[in-house]
């Protein structure tokens, strides 16, 4: 389905654990946080309609 929609899928790797540890506990949900973690440490942006990402620093989001 990633494929058909000119997404890629991003394995989580221990950095993106590591990150997750160290982020300020602004977001509650953890798989959001995942994902911030992720985007921080691949450098990616964040398509997202929660208000909250933009909370965190050197977070590039695009707000739908």
């Amino acid at each position: 389905m990633a494929g058909r929609l000119g997404a890629e899928v991003i394995d989580i790797d221990l950095r993106h654990i590591a990150a997750m540890a160290r982020l300020p506990l602004v977001h509650r949900d953890p798989f959001d946080r995942l994902i911030i973690a992720q985007a921080l440490t691949e450098n990616l942006t964040v398509i997202t309609r929660d208000r909250t990402f933009l909370d965190y620093a050197g977070l590039k989001v695009l707000r739908i």
